[in-house]
């Protein structure tokens, strides 16, 4: 067969799907890239909105056993594709990266825009064709791909597909994890999709609520069950989010999802110990509101002042009347109940997808011969810090790597090879 009968259609312009366009397009295969979206990466870019966190440089074994249970079926992937190839190649489109002080990967120019833009020039350089405002519906009787286009539906011959669709959070960006109903028409296992990288909802006081909506818990500590973590938080509305909640949001949402509400013990100083806690809450506080006591002895934030109170009202105690041990008990393990999840729409990432068992190792989807799978569609999940994004380029390129295996193999069994 030559190049240009081997034709691969790809469904979805995210990470995961530009990724194997470009390992496509160097092996010789003529590729499209179809997306409901406008323009490319639109997920990629709000992902890099605050600074794009590309990957970690944490060593390998432990940075596999951030995807948990999933790790086994993402190993070969990762291997092929590891974070240092990934930094390789940011290098070669113009666009160097550091590592900062958490050990999280960056672009230097810290926007995902600059990175996008390369990496779009030479795909076009390499031949991939895009196709924009194309919505993929599934397959007529003959095979073929259906598009929902503003001119209706057309269908579209492929000799190889490759769906790289996302998941379902924020799906005003395009991954709306439509593909499940057609996924499962065909036969294929799919994990429900869940929020992933989630919020979760708690019933504030209305004063709380009013008076801290939007401010930030800065430098405490969380704890779930053996989980501890140390980060940042934001009060919403409804509830609680940011990365530290972030990073035990899978233990959290499978506790509620069993028992339909769970408890979250918030550390509003975790650098000080029991003792020096007791010390500086045994102290005169004179004149002073014993507010302003707190937040001079303690260092405390006015959200973290607000959240202790809150906790004081639900004990049915005063804060004043509290001894200075029990105080101090109060400060470093204040519970919050957690009544629900914050909605898919909203979340980070997902978890469910593709069950793992319908997919081969080239990442094709047994019941499903030439169509294969790659990204967020895959049933995993993993933190924030770089995993996310190093798991969606690494399975693009392995799913890249299979089609041409597939083609070639076609090729070989072909009566006109």
């Amino acid at each position: 067969m030559t190049s240009t009968e081997n034709h691969v259609a790809i469904i979805g312009a995210g990470p995961a799907g530009l990724m194997a366009a470009e390992v496509l397009a160097q092996g010789g295969a003529r590729v499209t890239v179809y997306d409901a979206m406008p323009s490319a990466g639109r997920k990629f870019l709000m992902a890099g909105r605050g600074g794009l966190n590309l990957t970690h440089s944490e060593p390998l074994p432990q940075f596999m056993a951030r995807y948990r249970e999933a790790a086994p079926n993402l190993q070969a992937a990762i291997d092929a594709f590891p974070p240092d190839a990934l930094r390789a190649w940011c290098e070669r489109l113009g666009e160097p990266t550091f590592v900062g002080s958490s050990g999280r990967v960056f672009p230097k120019a810290f926007k995902a825009s600059p990175l996008l833009r390369a990496w779009l020039r030479r795909l076009d350089a390499g031949g991939v064709r895009f196709a924009f405002r194309h919505r993929w519906t599934g397959w007529d009787h003959e095979g073929r791909l259906l598009l929902q286009t503003h001119g209706g539906t057309s269908a579209v011959a492929a000799n190889v597909t490759v769906l790289a669709l996302g998941g379902a959070s924020w799906p005003r960006l395009g991954s709306d994890g439509g593909w499940t109903t057609i996924l499962a028409g065909k036969g294929v296992a799919i994990a429900p999709l869940r929020p992933a990288n989630c919020g979760f909802t708690i019933a504030w006081s209305d004063v709380f609520r009013t008076r801290f909506e939007g401010q930030p818990l800065k430098g405490i500590g969380l704890s779930f069950g053996p989980h501890r973590v140390r980060g940042e938080a934001i009060v919403t509305r409804t509830g609680i989010e940011g990365g530290a909640v972030y990073a035990l949001s899978a233990e959290l949402r499978e506790a509620i999802a069993a028992r339909g509400e769970t408890a979250l013990k918030v550390a509003l100083r975790p650098d000080l110990d029991r003792a020096e806690l007791v010390r500086r809450l045994s102290a005169s506080r004179g004149k002073q509101s014993f507010s302003n006591f707190l937040r001079k002895a303690v260092q405390l934030s006015p959200v973290a002042l607000g959240l202790l109170q809150e906790a004081a009202i639900g004990l049915g105690v005063s804060l004043s009347a509290m001894p200075a041990e029990r105080l101090a008990e109060l400060v470093n393990a204040v519970t919050i109940r957690l009544s629900g999840v914050a909605p898919i729409a909203r979340a980070i990432s997902s978890a469910g997808g593709i069950a793992f068992d319908e997919i081969d190792p080239d990442f094709m989807i047994r019941k499903l011969p030439g169509v294969f799978a790659a990204g967020e569609m895959l049933d995993w999940e993993a933190p924030t810090g770089g995993y996310l994004l190093q798991a969606s380029f690494a399975t693009g390129a392995a799913a890249g790597r299979g089609v041409l295996r597939w083609l070639a193999q076609s090729s070989s069994r072909s009566p006109r090879s």
